[in-house]
């Protein structure tokens, strides 16, 4: 009877049909990629931040304890090269890419540069600033970390509201910077609450046996799949139906347990873009002028795709909606008859 009823509601929105109105928006409202494009010139143009000066010493003071214990020559070359990569992806990390949306965190700008952290530009000289003590490093951190939360809110508010209509999608500038301020402090002790017991336990287990590490890790990586969905949608519900932090994170969870094959989809579309797309924006050299067709492309198809899943979101929840309301009408109507 439930699947008779259903039949007669229209199809759940597809993936192909909201990326390519994701695109349609950012064609016609370009300026939606100002943001992005101009944090990544800034990024790759502007002054460079360094850290190298106050946590280098820490990183040669670890590797130098880590070399004690060993005893073959190829433990030592081993820890020698590692410690090489470290030196080396500290001396090219940028602190002003925390402007960025980090990985870890929802809501945020994409940025192309932050990821790989050019070492060169077309410019003869960058300017590079070194950050003198770990208090200054620390309010640095935190400056650069609430500024790139509020632009990011702002910026999911704008491509929100373009893409959807200032009814569809009304929430007020200072309402998305204080919702996303209290997102991303959720998640950033969410985070840390699972990160530090996992690692404990991976710690262990490695000196237990590295075999039992990697197949634990395995497990918990097939088990963060199920996550990945709902985290992906977190944010949407704040900037698509302007609700609060702690209920967009609730209807996120909801929509991907009804709707997880569709939505699984519709992100695993997104993340191959996306990263495929990636790896053609950073072929030209860092010190090329040409790298400015890859920042360009990397900020129009990163909006399209945040406008894309702006639109998926909304109708995919109206549609489950409807699913509902006809489910429970013919509940109500069951109950009625008898």
């Amino acid at each position: 009877m439930y699947a008779q009823k259903l039949e007669t509601l229209p199809p759940p929105p597809g993936v192909i049909g909201s990326l390519k109105a994701g695109f349609d928006v950012v064609t016609s409202h370009v300026f939606l990629i100002l943001i992005p494009l101009l944090l990544d010139l800034f990024l790759w143009l502007g002054p460079r931040l360094s850290v190298s000066k106050v946590l280098g010493p820490v990183y040669s003071l670890l590797f130098e304890q880590a070399r004690r214990g060993l005893t073959t020559p190829d433990d030592v070359q081993r820890i020698a090269t590692i410690q090489g990569l470290f030196n080396e992806l500290l001396q090219r990390f940028n602190l002003v890419s925390l402007l960025s949306r980090l990985q870890t965190f929802p809501v945020g700008i994409s940025s192309l540069v932050a990821k790989t952290m050019p070492a060169e530009s077309p410019m003869s000289a960058q300017n590079m600033v070194q950050v003198a003590s770990p208090f200054s490093l620390l309010f640095y951190l935190f400056c650069l970390i609430v500024i790139g939360w509020a632009v990011g809110g702002l910026y999911f508010r704008w491509v929100s509201e373009t893409t959807l209509g200032q009814k569809a999608a009304g929430i007020s500038p200072l309402r998305a910077v204080m919702q996303t301020f209290i997102l991303s402090t959720v998640w950033f002790f969410g985070l840390l609450a699972v990160s530090i017991p996992v690692t404990l336990i991976l710690t262990m287990l490695t000196f237990i046996s590295p075999l039992v590490a990697s197949a634990a890790f395995f497990v918990m990586l097939l088990l963060s799949f199920w996550l990945i969905v709902p985290l992906f949608f977190v944010p949407h519900g704040i900037f698509v139906r302007g609700q609060n932090a702690f209920y967009s994170i609730l209807s996120s969870f909801r929509m991907a347990r009804f709707t997880l094959p569709t939505s699984g989809m519709f992100v695993f579309s997104s993340f191959i873009l996306s990263t495929g797309l990636n790896y053609l924006w950073s072929v030209p050299s860092s010190n090329s002028w040409m790298t400015l067709v890859g920042i360009a492309g990397h900020s129009f198809i990163t909006t399209a795709l945040l406008a894309a899943s702006f639109v998926y979101y909304r109708d995919m929840n109206a549609w489950l909606q409807m699913v509902i309301d006809e489910m429970q009408g013919k509940k109500n109507a069951q109950i009625a008859q008898r």
